[in-house]
């Protein structure tokens, strides 16, 4: 069930990897949404004095550096091993989803209308089923290829191995409340947006 408290819709950001999401939620953030950014909770609990530290250290030592965890040696340590990458979400996913929870919470006191939960992998972990909407973030292969390999340590290699981990975007848009495309001007990403909050304020929670 959606985690909701009152009226407060909550929204899924996601997209596969290079689709611009980060920019649309930049935008969202612009027109007054809250954004809860996943991958910046995993930041915090994996850095200095981070809660999942010494749980990610006891499984990983070789990733623990002073009081953080070194998250390129973490990636280096489960790219390519499945069985040590369901161990690191094992110990990750339950944190970011009370971190999420703890955002929802206090929107829900300041009585947000709308809030936005950005999370990358939200249907491949189910994140679906806790949200009224889903906003899918989308680009031409072309473009998306270019704004990975774009990347600094980015791989063909890297970048096939984090598509096989991915759902489809044919399928992300499929299943999606909304799909905004972003491989134009960020202007028009912006206007899509604007458009989707205006049509979410009115109709209310899906």
């Amino acid at each position: 069930m959606p985690i909701r408290a009152g009226n407060m819709i909550v929204v899924g950001l996601t997209g596969s990897i290079g689709m611009g999401k980060s920019n649309a939620a930049a935008a969202l953030r612009q027109l007054g949404i809250p954004v809860h950014d996943a991958d910046a909770a995993v930041h915090t609990l994996l850095g200095p004095g981070g809660r999942a530290v010494d749980k990610v250290a006891e499984a990983f030592p070789k990733a623990l550096a002073g009081n953080r965890i070194d998250r390129k040696a973490l990636g280096d340590l489960v790219f390519g091993n499945t069985p040590a990458l369901r161990q690191l979400e094992a110990i990750l996913h339950p944190l970011v989803r009370r971190s999420s929870k703890d955002f929802l919470a206090a929107a829900a006191r300041r009585h947000v209308r709308i809030a936005v939960l950005d999370i990358p992998l939200l249907y491949e972990s189910g994140g679906e089923k806790s949200v009224d909407a889903v906003i899918v973030v989308s680009a031409p292969r072309q473009i998306q290829r270019q704004r990975v390999l774009a990347r600094h340590g980015m791989t063909e290699e890297k970048f096939r191995a984090i598509l096989a981990r991915q759902v489809p975007d044919i399928e992300k848009r499929r299943r999606a409340t909304f799909v905004v495309f972003t491989g134009g001007h960020r202007g028009e990403t912006f206007r899509q947006l604007k458009r989707i909050v205006r049509l979410l304020e009115e109709r209310g929670p899906w």
